[in-house]
């Protein structure tokens, strides 16, 4: 399957196992987008027996979540996101995923944060078996 981070795909061996694309940043700052407002988690509102969901673009989770805040009253104000993989190395690919999540959280690129490091060989991030993503965002009543 194709490896996609922060609706970027990168050329790789290994793709992930999962029920939409696989997005797993696109999926930790959704994850970060209902948490901001305690409106539950992905499996939530885009469980993984729904079949209207399987394989989907993980941009559509972040754009419904964006949506949902929006309806409570609030915009993305920044967002500040890991990922931890051994390889392929991010750094030529972090600006264009920026680019991408400026676009999707309706910000500017310089509200938009994304790091990368490594596990230094240790445990199955560090034998290349895995990638995580983490992300937290700053969200602000209407302005």
């Amino acid at each position: 399957r194709p490896f996609i981070l922060g609706g970027v795909h990168i050329l790789h061996e290994l793709g992930p196992v999962s029920h939409s694309d696989g997005d797993c940043l696109y999926h930790a700052i959704t994850e970060s987008l209902l948490g901001a407002l305690a409106l539950g988690d992905l499996g939530h509102h885009f469980p993984d027996d729904d079949l209207n969901y399987k394989d989907i673009d993980s941009s559509v989770l972040v754009k419904k979540a964006v949506e949902l805040i929006k309806q409570k009253g609030y915009k993305v104000k920044n967002v500040d996101s890991s990922i931890v993989l051994e390889r392929p190395k991010l750094k030529n690919f972090i600006p264009m995923m920026q680019e991408n999540i400026a676009r999707l959280l309706e910000i500017d690129i310089n509200q938009v944060s994304v790091k990368a490091g490594t596990n230094e060989q240790i445990g199955e991030l560090g034998k290349g078996l895995a990638v995580e993503a983490s992300s937290i965002v700053l969200l602000v009543k209407g302005e």
